[in-house]
């Protein structure tokens, strides 16, 4: 495994993260999670990622988590977490008020068996909040302890700026970390996210880089979805099944060639497209067998020339 700074943070994340959005606590089943994450730790992969709305239930994830970590060293791996989604019908129970980010974390604290985490997302930006508020929150965060970097999840770039002016402003500890969507389908943050991490010194953790599926091969043009997969799944299937278009499907299919012919799998090609930007420090993956963790880890391995990306960029556009 490689590993890269956080931003401007002295802490080191591996170039591949596992994720647990849309697999544990939902569809993956309990022993086969387990046997993912203890891979994940074999191989070198030293960052878990969770949020408290992951999971069948609130916080449910978090508690598959903690109970897979348990026998490990906790000063050994970097464990994340998030709030912002509503977690229950009170008219409090969402957004990034200094109540809800307060309560939330200490649930989450409570869940993932620990006293603190490394990173805390704001898991969506919240046009309802103060920028001070949430900033200053964070801020206590970290002075109490329970959190030791401050994070952002899919936040345009404008309230990024407004943020780190706000930092500034109350001299608070300033956000280290940004988690956006970013693949070979989607990739609106190299215009002004990617810039503005890489010139503030947020550390960038992408989740999706493999489209959900798409970009392993899993999924192919007219054929049935495959059995027990998260797209033949039906309480996540409509994350999935919006990449699943004709145009797609052939995109996917060249750069399998691609693959073959370099001689990697397709998503370490993909994986190593999204790694060759030097302001991402981590890529997230899913995974539900340990196999996949150990192709996808080998990703960090892949160097792409400049007449592989220029071929990726004449397939995709």
């Amino acid at each position: 495994m490689k590993y890269r700074r956080l931003g401007k943070a002295g802490i080191k994340v591996s170039e591949i993260a596992l994720g647990s959005w849309l697999t544990y606590g939902t569809v993956t089943e309990e022993s086969s999670a387990q046997a993912c994450i203890r891979q994940a730790y074999e191989l070198g992969i030293n960052h878990f990622d969770c949020a408290n709305v992951y999971g069948s239930t609130p916080h449910e994830a978090e508690r598959f988590l903690a109970q897979s970590l348990r026998p490990l060293p906790r000063d050994s791996y970097v464990l994340t977490t998030k709030a912002f989604w509503p977690v229950g019908k009170g008219v409090n129970d969402r957004g990034l008020s200094r109540k809800h980010l307060t309560s939330q974390l200490h649930e989450s604290l409570r869940a993932l068996n620990t006293d603190y985490v490394d990173i805390f997302y704001c898991h969506r930006y919240d046009p309802e909040t103060e920028m001070e508020e949430i900033v200053s929150s964070i801020d206590d965060f970290v002075r109490q302890g329970k959190v030791r970097y401050g994070g952002v999840s899919e936040w345009p770039a404008e309230q990024i700026a407004e943020a780190i002016t706000v930092e500034s402003t109350l001299k608070t500890h300033p956000l280290r970390a940004s988690q956006p969507v970013y693949n070979l389908f989607n990739r609106y943050i190299e215009a002004a996210v990617l810039p503005i991490c890489q010139q503030q010194g947020l550390g960038v953790v992408v989740f999706s880089p493999l489209a959900q599926g798409l970009l392993t091969g899993k999924y192919r043009a007219g054929q049935p979805l495959p059995a027990g997969s998260r797209a033949a799944t039906d309480s996540v299937s409509q994350f999935i099944t919006r990449y699943l278009t004709e145009d797609n499907f052939a995109k996917v299919d060249k750069l399998g060639a691609l693959a073959q012919e370099i001689g990697v799998s397709l998503s370490q090609l993909s994986l190593a497209w999204v790694l060759r930007q030097p302001a991402i420090s981590s890529a997230l993956i899913g995974a539900s067998k340990p196999e996949q963790v150990v192709e996808n880890a080998h990703a960090v391995d892949v160097s792409l020339s400049q007449d592989v990306l220029k071929r990726i960029e004449d397939i995709f556009g």
